[in-house]
């Protein structure tokens, strides 16, 4: 099939559960790699209902069909809401869109259930809802064939980290902190095989659940709580003994291990060393971008190949200046320079929706999205489903 030039729409939620993002691109074909360039963003926050009920499912014990069904068509009529206000508000018109869906849960490695052993993941989110009122054909569920090819059907973006940023001379990580951390390591001149990609741990997950629990905000703007108090090591070193930092990549991780349940005993651990709430906000601070390093040092920085690296931060977590300046402690006397994505040109909050645009691109052409080198899969597929619009 021939490529063709597409102004797509990416549709994003992460584990945070704040909201949506939307970023529209124009995608064109070039001689190597597809040429991206940023048209649009707008990010809407969920009503506060809304965010309620996905809290409520993420990870839970129990729930009724009634609601996961309920959830998941009010989550396609938001996403809806999202693009429409987008296009009309920068005046755009779509030929496709890649919508991601909110994840719910993810198991990206096998486990026994009902007789035999499998690992599933699920983003709600009903994509003919966007369909129907966009009038654009979507591509969504984009992890499921990664994962029926090997792979923990997670990290994605990877695609995008190359597209954007593989560099002949300069080694590029890309680290992004939603709710969760991860992180993209492209060495210079590096491709394919050589890029590797996981989980590095807890994002904002922790820090914005203990806001919300102690000081009844919804996350630590700027990082100005965790500046106010004092890291305590002990529950830190505790806490970095963690089973998930032993794994090697591809991993991936989320709300089944870093969410409330966690984040509940990890307030128990700092209470019972100082019971100055600032002093738990530093530590969980503290606990992400320890957690960052290690996943550097250990997996990522030995395929550097000595050459000079631009750490780019994207996510909630770069406009944490407290967070920031750790993980620049931590990183910089390891030779990497630390930047937010900013500089490059595009926002924080736009690239993971990007991403997923051009994911969607890559499906319409039927060419693999995956980069099984970050997800473990056994080989390249085409990732997603499409549901058609109807034109009248």
């Amino acid at each position: 099939m021939k490529l063709e030039t597409l102004t797509v729409a990416g549709v994003m939620s992460g584990t945070s559960a704040d909201g949506i993002d939307v970023a529209v691109v124009r995608i064109a074909p070039r001689k190597n790699k597809p040429h991206l360039t940023l048209l649009a963003h707008e990010a809407f926050p969920y009503p506060a209902p809304l965010r309620r009920a996905v809290l409520a499912a993420m990870n839970a014990s129990s729930t009724s069909t009634a609601e996961l069904a309920r959830l998941n068509w009010r989550l396609g009529l938001a996403y809806a809401d999202a693009v429409l206000a987008t296009i009309k508000r920068h005046r755009l018109k779509l030929d496709l869109l890649g919508c991601h869906g909110q994840t719910l849960y993810h198991q990206g490695r096998p486990e026994p259930y009902a007789g035999t052993k499998f690992a599933c993941t699920w983003q709600a989110g009903e994509a003919a809802a966007i369909a129907a009122a966009a009038h654009v054909h979507v591509v969504s569920n984009f992890r499921a064939a990664d994962m029926f090819a090997g792979g923990e059907g997670a990290p994605l973006v990877p695609l995008l980290d190359h597209v954007l940023f593989a560099d002949p001379k300069r080694a590029r990580v890309l680290q992004n902190i939603g709710g969760i951390a991860n992180l993209t390591a492209i060495p210079a001149g590096g491709y394919g095989k050589q890029i590797i990609a996981f989980d590095t741990g807890p994002g904002n997950m922790i820090i914005d659940w203990l806001a919300q629990k102690l000081f009844r905000k919804r996350y630590d703007r700027n990082g100005s709580i965790a500046a106010r108090g004092v890291v305590i090591e002990s529950v830190l070193s505790e806490c970095m003994r963690h089973p998930f930092f032993k794994l090697k990549p591809p991993r991936t991780t989320g709300r089944e291990q870093f969410g409330r349940e966690y984040s509940a005993k990890f307030l128990a651990l700092c209470r019972r060393q100082s019971r100055k709430p600032e002093d738990a906000i530093a530590t969980a601070t503290a606990f992400t971008a320890e957690s960052i390093a290690q996943s550097y040092r250990q997996f990522a920085r030995p395929c550097m190949k000595r050459a000079p690296v631009d750490y780019i931060v994207s996510g909630g977590g770069a406009k944490n200046a407290t967070l920031i300046k750790m993980l620049a402690e931590r990183l910089e006397p390891m030779g990497c320079t630390l930047q937010t994505i900013d500089a490059f040109g595009i926002p924080s909050e736009a690239k993971e929706a990007a991403a997923f645009a051009l994911m969607a691109y890559m499906t319409w052409h039927y060419l693999p999205g995956n980069v099984p080198s970050a997800t473990g899969a056994k080989r390249p597929v085409i990732l997603g489903q499409m549901a058609y619009a109807h034109y009248k």
